[in-house]
């Protein structure tokens, strides 16, 4: 129901341009400065813009800057702007790293919502944003009660890593739609946690606008932005399930992975030592301790990345 109710939002979002209006775009980046591209408002994305550049561009673009807003790669422009593209070489990728975590999380909460079928319920909750110091990607959720004892096995785990790498192989894009908070509650009217989220994501704009992202028929609540494919996923692996100490009476769980784009490939020694950090919890300490890390970071001279 929601794949379809989100098809049948953005074409009536596209009703709403029956004329083919033209912007400009002047790209803005190191090759090819000033540039300035002719594009079609509301149709044309960053992605149409990096195709008349090169096909580096095309592959190796993570995200969009536009008029120094972050951007995803098939986010329609509305209006003339500046735009230039974000990569993983970047001297400061923390951007396209957040998007990087934030798009393996959601692939892996697709996975876990289909996994059990029409047997067992599964409730999504969040992505918790992460930083990539954390050492894993998470996804927070609640299952049917009756599997309250259920601890996933390796094999669990195995399974649940061949079904994600089944979507990267699809190649599918992460598409990016601005609806009204009714209609994202139409979507999510069996979920109260995504109905509580929707709530607070609402309140904080004066529009009532909130941020839905899908890839292939998977909808999720989410701000993004997120990478421009699945196919940008390389090495990834869910790797561990906790069960977090709550108030609540029902058993919410963090399910962890790892994963690393097509970009940066890791030696398998390397690979194997970053797996078994990614089974530790990263809890509410690990990512407070991770986000005094980063600010550390950005009040030193020289601004260094921090790697992994």
């Amino acid at each position: 129901m929601r794949n379809e109710l989100f098809t049948k939002e953005k074409e009536r979002q596209l009703s709403l341009y029956p004329r083919i209006e033209k912007i400009e775009v002047k790209y803005t980046g190191k090759s090819h400065p000033g540039t300035v591209f002719v594009m079609n408002k509301a149709l044309s994305t960053p992605y149409n813009c990096a195709m008349h550049l090169s096909e580096w561009h095309c592959k190796k673009s993570v995200l969009a800057l536009v008029d120094g807003e972050v951007w995803d790669m098939y986010r329609p422009l509305t209006k003339s702007c500046e735009i230039q593209f974000l990569t993983f070489k970047d001297e400061d990728p923390e951007e396209v790293n957040k998007a990087y975590w934030r798009s393996c999380a959601m692939i892996m909460a697709c996975v876990l919502k289909r996994a059990f079928k029409d047997e067992y319920s599964v409730n999504l909750i969040k992505a918790p944003e992460v930083p990539v110091i954390s050492g894993a990607f998470c996804y927070d959720l609640i299952l049917d009660n009756r599997l309250n004892d259920w601890k996933p096995t390796n094999d669990n785990f195995r399974s649940l890593t061949r079904d994600a790498r089944k979507l990267i192989n699809k190649d599918l894009p992460f598409e990016t739609l601005h609806v009204e908070a009714k209609v994202a509650r139409e979507m999510f009217q069996h979920n109260r946690y995504k109905m509580d989220m929707i709530e607070q994501k609402a309140s904080q704009n004066a529009e009532g606008i909130v941020t839905l992202h899908r890839f292939g028929d998977f909808v999720d609540v989410s701000e993004g932005p997120h990478i421009p494919r699945t196919s940008f996923c390389f090495q990834y692996e869910i790797t561990a399930a906790h069960n977090l100490q709550t108030n609540q009476s029902e058993l919410i769980r963090r399910f962890q992975g790892l994963s690393l784009p097509i970009h940066l490939k890791a030696h398998h020694v390397v690979w194997h030592k970053l797996l078994e950090r990614s089974k530790k919890l990263v809890s509410e300490e690990k990512l407070g301790a991770a986000a005094e890390r980063l600010e550390a970071k950005d009040e030193t001279e020289e601004g260094k990345t921090v790697s992994i």
